[in-house]
């Protein structure tokens, strides 16, 4: 069983879901309000967990309703979280507003998440048994540094997911095996548009990259090697919210338990897929045979990709028009 370990965010979403989302100064009509146990952190965590993997969260909650909530959702997708702090004051929430095409747009209140500062002694120990460290930046930066030096002192394989896209430490980048950003975190980190020119400048500064297209599918790049395009499966998004996170906790998964990695971002993707067409973040996330029988379907026998050039013109094409995933 592939040993994961997320320490990153627990948030409370608040999702407004809208015919069309506001602009600034503007007030529009919502249909509907929803509270989703959700995080960065914590949705990689679920979606790890219902894929299959055996998983423990390290972070915080607060004193709140929203704190014991967040924790009973984490346990109930098979998430341990004796390494789950309770803090004083409140947890940290999201307010998402959703609109009809499946987009969306988050404002984050840290809350709890800001107290994740450092490594407890029970935490760096439960970081050296894992397979895998999954990180993101939700929490201070001073916390996720100190795990990701911790997963690198234990041999521990870590992979970071740069959102919300910031400057990040040298010594991050260099305890980092695997970055995970989308398109536009990736244009964030490098100053440049284009995802395989900034998937080139990213490798400046770690071993392997993954970035997400949305609709397009994903992009492989590593050091010495040729680049991996792999597509998305085509459906009608309802809510992009979790999708990337899915994406990660999935994707995790799969290369924990071996799979090359054009079958891994397949797998990933199809579970990414079937997340967008459910309202809500962690609530949507599917269950593992769920993921493999949506994979079977797009993708009959090994994923194929194609040669970096084609690859790059069918995505930047198809990404004028995809809903993006983040």
């Amino acid at each position: 069983m592939t040993r994961i370990v997320v320490l990153g965010s627990t948030n409370m979403d608040l999702v407004a879901y809208v015919d069309k989302a506001p602009q600034r100064g503007e007030t529009v009509n919502g249909r509907e309000f929803r509270t989703v146990p959700g995080g960065k952190g914590a949705n990689q965590a679920v979606a790890a967990a219902r894929a299959g993997g055996t998983v423990s969260m390290i972070g915080a909650v607060g004193a709140d309703a929203f704190g014991t909530r967040l924790r009973a959702a984490l346990e109930e997708s098979g998430v341990h979280t004796g390494l789950l702090r309770t803090t004083e004051g409140p947890s940290g929430t999201a307010h998402i507003v959703v609109d009809d095409e499946g987009g969306n747009a988050i404002v984050v209140i840290p809350g709890a998440n800001g107290t994740v500062t450092a490594l407890t002694p029970g935490d760096e120990a439960l970081i050296a048994l894992a397979d895998c460290l999954l990180l993101q930046l939700e929490i201070p930066v001073e916390g996720v540094l100190a795990a990701a030096e911790a997963a690198r002192r234990h041999g521990v394989r870590t992979v970071l997911t740069p959102s919300p896209a910031q400057p990040l430490p040298a010594g991050l980048l260099a305890a980092t095996d695997l970055l995970i950003p989308n398109e536009h975190e990736a244009a964030a980190l490098t100053g440049i548009g284009d995802p395989y020119q900034a998937a080139d400048a990213l490798l400046d500064q770690v071993r392997e990259v993954v970035i997400t297209l949305g609709s397009a599918g994903s992009l492989y790049a590593a050091r010495g090697a040729e680049k991996i395009t792999v597509p998305a499966p085509h459906v009608t998004a309802v809510d992009s919210t979790g999708a990337g996170d899915t994406f990660v906790g999935t994707l995790s998964l799969a290369l924990g338990e071996g799979r090359p990695m054009p079958d891994a971002l397949a797998w990933a993707s199809a579970a990414a897929a079937l997340s967008v067409q459910r309202p809500g973040a962690s609530a949507a996330m599917p269950y593992r045979t769920e993921i493999d029988e949506l994979a079977a379907q797009a993708h009959k026998g090994p994923p194929t990709h194609q040669a970096p050039d084609a690859a790059r013109r069918q995505a930047q094409a198809r990404m004028k028009q995809a809903k993006h995933l983040s």
